[in-house]
């Protein structure tokens, strides 16, 4: 019987159970856990490989069940394990994890994962397949956004906006069921899932409710609208009454009221607290510290992560741009200056290590870069991979971060919103919404993107060139790319579906409602649920997590950066 050594193996078929994989060029590894394919009879595409006519590939046509597309032998990464398996989609849906092929021929195949003449192949050998990511926190602005999150990975996008105007630049809202209308309109051909915010900064139940009818999955409170506690408690009553979440922005100027005023206003209930941060806004200067709430699903946007050197610097101007501040005006300059903290944007990585911020998020053209969600999270991995050592994990190679760090921006924005059973996760049943890495662009580049079964966005080359690698290797737009809208979801509440919107709005895709989220708790936050306890000094915002002093230690050096923008 002929054998092949682990270096030989993985040249061939790719990495099997024990062996590990580095993230990009981070120092990050993930072990393989689980083998679900068959050793020694993989199913295999090309010249002379086993996907062939009566070989691993059956007689089952499509119409009986056989796969329209196998991703085969790929390191499935998620929250929930490391794996190599073989992924098989039909219909835009993954139907199972496991062993593809002909079982007219091999013993094992899984009975979703048969192979036929309809069957097309992705070759995962030696890649990593991730869920879609999703960035619940986009000011839309410009379809173009569009494009440059789903070449970076992401495959559904909520937040909120109706282009360029200055609420839209500074607060995630679309507001009112016209804007609405408009704006679900508008984003219809594009490959990406859409979840639209209504404006939550009301008293007034009607246009809370007129929101939610006309296509609102959400309320944003901003404070750039006011973000009062009679308005949370209101925008909060409304989101019980539709099973929608609410996200919060508050009050930075504590003119309404401090970070115990918002609580008490909050009263226990579920909410999304976009800003749970040092620099994106809240409270100041303690707002990171309702990361310790039961009721609080804690995420954080991009700019602030990780703490660099540079990062400090950057912020000033950045902030007086997007929040429509005179920097002539002291008042203006003062409000700034008092979002800018290195004591809190040093204690978001910490947080983020130890799982008490759940989320990641871009605040996309209001501070921060839609296509650096996936790659700030994974240096943030890194950076505390190097301030802190292991997790001192039971898992093998650094897997319990890659897991936690994975879900911050899949699954759990998925359930804190209510649409992890279509999105967030690579599990049977859901969209097909995946991403395929070659392991040294891993988190900065994709191979391919997957958006409701078919190719979306990928990295092509020259395009007159006689085979598919000549440089510029760039992510462009793929073949079915204008069918976006038969691959995707707008997620609407669902009144709004009981109402009849489908049929108002017109649009070539489909609705789907969110599932209700008024129970969601921090102990639903997958890898990411821990509670410590925060305190933050008003005078010197000196800040500790569970006793234990944060000192800033900014990074000068990343992986995932400049090395992977030289061509």
């Amino acid at each position: 019987m002929v054998e092949l050594d682990r270096e030989a193996y993985a040249a061939l078929y790719g990495p099997t159970a024990g062996d590990q994989v580095r993230l990009g060029d981070t120092d990050l590894w993930i072990e393989v856990e689980q083998d679900l394919t068959a050793g020694g009879d993989e199913a295999v595409f090309g010249g002379g490989k086993t996907i062939r006519e009566s070989m691993a590939q059956g007689l089952r046509s499509s119409a009986d069940g056989a796969l329209d597309t196998v991703i085969t032998n790929a390191i499935v990464l998620d929250h929930w394990g490391v794996v190599r398996a073989d992924v098989g989609i039909r219909g835009g849906r993954i139907v199972a994890l496991g062993r593809s092929g002909n079982p007219d021929i091999a013993d094992g195949v899984h009975p979703e994962l048969e192979i036929g003449p309809g069957t097309d192949v992705i070759a995962g050998e030696g890649k990593i397949l991730t869920a879609g990511g999703i960035d619940m926190h986009v000011h839309l602005l410009s379809t173009s956004q569009i494009e440059e999150a789903l070449a970076t990975g992401i495959t559904t996008i909520g937040g909120g906006g109706t282009g360029p105007s200055e609420g839209s630049k500074a607060t995630t809202v679309t507001p009112g069921p016209w804007h609405l209308r408009s704006v679900l309109r508008g984003l219809d051909p594009l490959p990406v899932n859409v979840l639209l915010m209504g404006k939550g900064n009301t008293v007034s139940a009607a246009g809370l409710r007129e929101q939610a009818l006309g296509g609102a999955a959400a309320y944003k409170v901003h404070e750039d609208w006011g973000s009062t506690p009679a308005a949370i408690d209101a925008a909060l009553r409304a989101a019980d009454d539709h099973g929608l979440q609410v996200t919060l922005h508050s009050d930075s100027l504590n003119e309404a009221g401090y970070v115990d005023s918002t609580l008490r206003a909050i009263g226990g209930r579920s909410i999304h607290a976009f800003h749970t941060e040092g620099a994106g806004g809240g409270h100041a200067p303690d707002i990171l510290s309702i990361a310790g709430q039961p009721n609080v699903l804690p995420g954080s946007t991009n700019p602030t992560l990780p703490h660099t050197v540079n990062t400090l610097a950057e912020h000033l101007d950045m902030l007086i741009v997007c929040h429509h501040l005179n920097p002539a005006v002291p008042e203006d300059l003062a409000f700034a200056e008092s979002r800018i903290r290195s004591t809190t944007i040093a204690a978001e990585d910490l947080l983020h290590d130890m799982g008490a911020l759940s989320m990641t998020s871009s605040d996309a053209q209001a501070m921060g870069r839609i296509g650096e969600v996936i790659t700030r999270t994974w240096q943030v991995a890194h950076v505390m991979k190097a301030r802190l050592g292991s997790l001192g994990e039971s898992l093998p190679a650094d897997n319990e971060r890659a897991r936690r760090y994975v879900a911050k921006y899949t699954i759990n924005p998925a359930i804190a919103h209510g649409i992890d059973h279509e999105v967030g996760s690579v599990e049977a049943g859901k969209l097909a919404d995946l991403v395929l890495w070659e392991p040294k662009l891993f988190g900065f580049r994709p191979s391919v993107v997957v958006k409701g079964g078919a190719i979306a966005w990928a990295a092509l080359g020259d395009a007159n060139a006689s085979i598919p690698t000549p440089q510029p290797v760039l992510m462009r737009p793929a073949l079915v790319t204008a069918a976006g809208a038969d691959l995707s979801y707008a997620f609407v509440s669902p009144a709004a579906l009981d109402a009849g919107l489908a049929d108002q709005l017109g649009l070539r895709r489909s609705l789907a409602a969110v599932r209700p989220t008024r129970d969601i708790t921090k102990a639903d936050m997958v890898n990411n649920d821990a509670l410590p306890q925060i305190d933050i000094d008003p005078e010197t915002f000196a800040i500790t997590i569970d006793g234990e002093t944060v000192e800033p230690q900014p990074v000068s050096e990343l992986p995932l950066a400049q090395l992977y923008s030289m061509f």
